[in-house]
């Protein structure tokens, strides 16, 4: 109203100009009268005819102007309120609440809308499930919803106004009742045509692949000489119609190793039918007593090709770390795993322990000091290969500390055989903040038993020294320590405690391993196998030997590591308390209340449930220090360690586990459930 009241004004003043005018000619009148008389009569003639046009026009012809006006200005609104109607663009308006209070003709047809939308009053969200109550809080501010309607997409901009602020052809058109009211307008962008050609150039992107063969020698190895170029053949056959099928491009690199190109448009094929090439492979059988496997890494999304090449190195670097037989996509940052139903297959040959063992040799010999570090909470296996790494640093005359924040009750019996023993040093085992106040350029740091940065004893380490081994035996994940300058990583190994071992007898001559040493690394092999059964293979027996030759105790080892009571009756609890899901896996909880080692006790639960006929799979959930910890089993017909990887841990095919912060045993129970019949229906079980 205010704005009207100044137009009126400056149309007054424009009207009574001419009076202003009247007054400028008397003055000029007089002052020609007075230096002539004549001329004077003459121009006050005329200036009293103007005076008389001048007096007509504003009080007669006025009323004339303002009804031209008038007229005028019902027209301009008239034609600004149809091309607002008629505007392509889809706009509306609506109150805070979501109601439609008013939309042209473009919003009323994506709505399919014929009854105006004035009268139906009508809820946004009705139409738009997208825009919720929480959206529409915009105080004042504006928001953006991406939604699907009608086969089109859309880009909604929601921009919240003050009713003062409206146009007027849309405040007449709401009505007096909206007035005072804070509105949302909403406007329809249609980005339909733009995401598809978006989607169409991303199709057209290339996808870099690496496809290895997991098993190729000890494959052939099982098939007659005269017959192995044609299981070669079929193999290559079968890579090269999956491939071509999608129009891609296979390129043989090695005799096990092949390059391939395709389209990123493919990839969606690739995950629905979960890359059936892993499976078609395993069908090649010409008499070979073991099935081929394959590994497959994809990169994607690169800002280049060679970008794109180098996440498919690092994706097939994923893959057979994770123990081969899977896919793995690196689409950026972003991760996917595809596969790893079989088990690891045993390297019979020690090769790679050698060149490990030189390769750690000769860090070891350009630093003063180690620090050896597990994962939290050092079970046995992580205790008996640090232990392992400390021999072989005092062989070479190195100053060695293990780090160790919290014993546990498993490990305590084993850590007293050093703890005040004249034979070690009194600042052998340190914490984690003790160790950084040590640690310096000239420190080597050895991380066994975990490739997870996040879940070792003391992560700081890991940015204050600068030389990083990881030596493990658990698949890796998408975590991992990614400043290792040695990485010795092999999944079908039982144990940290056997890698330790067999590097110990590669990585000098004359090693003397004494007896509390054996024992450490004796107990890990076989507390991680659960005595010799889970994950054992032809180089475990044979760590083993070694090690019982050097002075371990099977017996001594026995009587360390058998339970109290109460553990006892807390596993025997868990067993009986198990519940039956899904007709074959047990699921149990193992109190912590009065338990050392709560976590250990719910491991040995879960090895004890897989002896009940039916079970493929146990898990047992376990809540200790507010954090609940998971363990899950199986002997071999469930990967517990994909089923692990959803809720953020990891592991091994048969042995896994995760942990868990901040929730309840009921809301693990209902999240351990959630992932199980997720992995039925994805056929991911096995």
């Amino acid at each position: 109203m205010k704005e009207k009241f100044k137009i009126k004004g400056q149309l007054r003043m424009y009207m009574q100009w001419p009076l202003y005018l009247s007054a400028l000619l008397i003055a000029a009148n007089t002052v020609i009268g007075a230096a002539s008389t004549k001329a004077g009569i003459i121009m006050a003639a005329f200036t009293l005819l103007y005076i008389g046009i001048a007096v007509w026009l504003y009080t007669y012809r006025r009323r004339l102007l303002m009804g031209g006006l008038v007229e005028f200005s019902a027209e301009y609104s008239w034609m600004q309120k149809q091309l607002l109607t008629d505007l392509e663009l889809p706009y509306g308006m609506a109150d805070e609440n979501g109601r439609i209070l008013w939309g042209n003709t473009a919003f009323s047809e994506v709505l399919g809308e014929e009854k105006p939308l004035k009268t139906s009053r009508k809820n946004i969200m009705a139409f738009f499930p997208e825009i919720t109550k929480e959206v529409l809080k915009l105080n004042e501010g504006t928001a953006v919803v991406h939604v699907a309607r009608n086969g089109r997409m859309y880009r909604i901009r929601l921009k919240a106004v003050k009713m003062k602020d409206s146009p007027e052809v849309i405040v007449s058109s709401i009505g007096a009742e909206a007035a005072g009211q804070m509105l949302v307008a909403v406007y329809l962008f249609d980005e339909t045509e733009i995401l598809t050609y978006k989607q169409m150039v991303d199709d057209q992107k290339m996808v870099a692949g690496l496809i290895y063969l997991d098993n190729y020698d000890e494959a052939l190895e099982s098939v007659e000489e005269v017959r192995r170029s044609l299981l070669t053949a079929l193999i290559d056959r079968k890579i090269t119609k999956y491939i071509t099928n999608m129009n891609g491009i296979v390129k043989k690199l090695e005799k096990d190793k092949y390059f391939i190109a395709i389209k990123q448009s493919y990839i969606t094929e690739l995950k629905e039918n979960r890359f059936s090439i892993l499976e078609e492979v395993k069908t090649v059988n010409i008499g070979n007593e073991m099935a081929v496997t394959l590994s497959i890494g994809l990169g994607m999304n690169g800002e280049s090709y060679y970008r794109n090449y180098d996440f498919a190195r690092i994706a097939i670097d994923m893959a057979l770390g994770r123990g081969g037989d899977q896919a793995v996509i690196k689409d950026g940052e972003r991760i996917q795993y595809f596969g790893g139903k079989a088990q690891q297959v045993e390297k019979t040959t020690r090769v790679k322990a050698r060149v490990k063992a030189h390769a750690l040799r000769e860090l070891m010999e350009t630093k003063d000091r180690l620090m050896i570090m597990g994962h939290r909470l050092t079970d046995i296996d992580a205790f008996g290969a640090a232990v392992g790494i400390y021999r072989i640093a005092t062989a070479m005359d190195k100053k060695a500390h293990i780090i160790i924040n919290e014993v546990t009750t498993s490990v305590r019996p084993m850590l007293d055989r050093f703890v005040g023993n004249p034979d070690y040093p009194d600042d052998l085992f340190l914490t984690g903040a003790k160790a950084a106040e040590l640690a310096d350029a000239n420190t080597l740091l050895v991380v066994v038993d975990v490739n997870r940065p996040s879940i070792t004893d003391a992560p700081e380490l890991l940015r204050l020294i600068k030389t990083i081994v990881v030596l493990d035996h658990h698949r890796q994940s998408s975590e991992i320590i990614d400043n290792a300058v040695l990485s010795y990583v092999e999944p079908y190994a039982s144990s940290s405690c056997e890698m330790v071992a067999e590097v110990l007898q590669y990585i000098a001559d004359g090693i003397k391993i004494k007896s509390p040493e054996a024992d450490a690394l004796y107990a890990g092999i076989v507390i991680d196998t659960n005595n010799f059964t889970n994950q054992t293979g032809v180089r475990t027996f044979e760590a083993a030997a070694f090690l019982r030759r050097n002075g371990a105790d099977v017996v001594r080892v026995r009587k360390m590591f058998r339970d109290n009571l109460d553990d006892y009756k807390a596993k025997a609890e868990a067993i009986r308390d198990a519940e039956i899901f899904e007709g074959c896996f047990a699921i149990s909880v193992c109190s912590s209340e009065g338990i050392g080692s709560p976590t250990v006790i719910g491991a040995q639960a879960a090895n004890e449930l897989l002896d009940i006929a039916g079970i493929k799979a146990s898990i047992v959930i376990t809540d200790y220090n507010h954090t609940v910890y998971i363990s899950a089993r199986s002997i071999d017909e469930v990967n517990v360690q994909v089923m692990m990887e959803k809720l953020g841990g990891g592991g091994h095919r048969t042995i896994a586990g995760a942990q868990l912060a901040e929730v309840s045993i009921e809301e693990a129970k209902i999240r351990v459930k959630a992932v199980i019949k997720e992995m039925l229906e994805k056929g991911d079980i096995s």
